[in-house]
């Protein structure tokens, strides 16, 4: 699905320096749920347990990043705002289900979650049943309208409220090549104020094109110390940095064969965990997605309901290969 969008003024004026070099993918590659284009077994990963429960609060957003998956803008609304007694519901049957004891994070994405106007509202409902929170947010603007309302439920709920804020590179060049001129000190600024306030925080950064794990957590670690904002940038759960996605470029196939290859297992990957309920422009209700990288995509629809969401998912998107497999990452805390 792709929507007409607008710029913001905040838009990137070039490409993204965090492109993914490679050649174009095969039409042949990701075509089929069960055989990879060479004809081998395509691995699939069975729902261990709903660890994670996502919400996409809506892919609006205060900002038009160069290579959002999601393709998030202040035009696209090709997911609109979920609501809160929609999410309330979801969050009822996770309590109820066979396997719910095991849900213990609430994890909200976007788009910009500030900018849905019920986002307080389920927030706070997800912190009083108990849940962890995990809000992945930019920390501009849209957050900074309701310090207020943070500050009490920080005063609240305390550590089981965590926010993630989108910091892309160490570098005001890097991280405003991705995200737009005038977006490094607002987001920077917005980072610094929750440390300041004692506020659960990570960062969600990427690795440039030829630059080292080591070289990137040190290079964070500088501006961390610089601004004195209190994450550890060794520390892979203050700092995470995500592998590159862009599902047209080429990447290898997942089989069942290469859990032995790459000594790993189906419950190393996100959706052994997590799924994603999205309210999809057009449709009548929210829905539940296989994951948060795949919204869009009738192949990793999974249900009206969490229960018709417990399936099996097959490894069938670049994503699920060079993110999930290949590159070891997960969104959830």
């Amino acid at each position: 699905m792709t929507e007409t969008r607008t710029k913001s003024r905040n838009a990137p004026q070039g490409p993204s320096p965090f492109r993914v070099e490679a050649d174009a993918l095969p039409v042949e590659k990701f075509s089929d749920p069960e055989w990879t284009a060479k004809g081998e077994r395509r691995a699939s990963v069975p729902l261990t347990q709903l660890e994670t429960l996502w919400f996409n609060t809506g892919t609006l957003c205060n900002l038009a990043c160069a290579t959002c998956y999601i393709e998030s803008s202040p035009t696209n609304d090709a997911l609109v705002y979920i609501g809160a007694g929609d999410v309330a519901r979801f969050m009822d049957e996770a309590q109820g289900l066979e396997s719910g004891g095991g849900t213990r994070e609430i994890g909200f994405t976007g788009g910009e979650p500030f900018m849905n106007p019920e986002f307080l509202t389920m927030l706070e409902d997800t912190l009083a049943r108990g849940f962890e929170a995990l809000v992945l947010s930019n920390a501009m603007k849209p957050m900074r309208r309701h310090e207020a309302a943070l500050l009490a439920l920080r005063e609240t709920f305390g550590d089981k409220l965590t926010i993630r804020v989108s910091l892309d590179h160490h570098t005001q060049e890097g991280h405003e090549g991705e995200r737009g001129p005038r977006s490094w000190e607002p987001g920077l600024a917005g980072l610094k104020w929750l440390s300041d306030n004692g506020f659960s925080i990570a960062v969600a950064g990427r690795l440039l094109p030829g630059e080292g794990m080591v070289e990137a957590r040190e290079g964070y670690a500088r501006l961390f110390a610089a601004e004195d904002i209190r994450i550890d940038a060794a520390d892979p759960m203050g700092l995470v940095l995500f592998p590159e996605m862009d599902e047209t470029k080429d990447i290898a196939e997942i089989t069942t064969d290469c859990w032995g290859i790459l000594g790993k297992s189906p419950a190393d990957i996100m959706c052994a965990t997590s799924r994603m309920v999205v309210h999809r422009k057009g449709e009548p209700a929210p829905r539940v997605a296989a994951c948060t990288l795949i919204p869009y995509d009738e192949g990793f629809d999974m249900g009206a309901t969490l229960e018709e969401a417990s399936g099996e998912v097959a490894l069938n998107h670049p994503h699920c290969a060079r993110f999930c497999v290949l590159g070891g990452a997960s969104c959830s805390a």
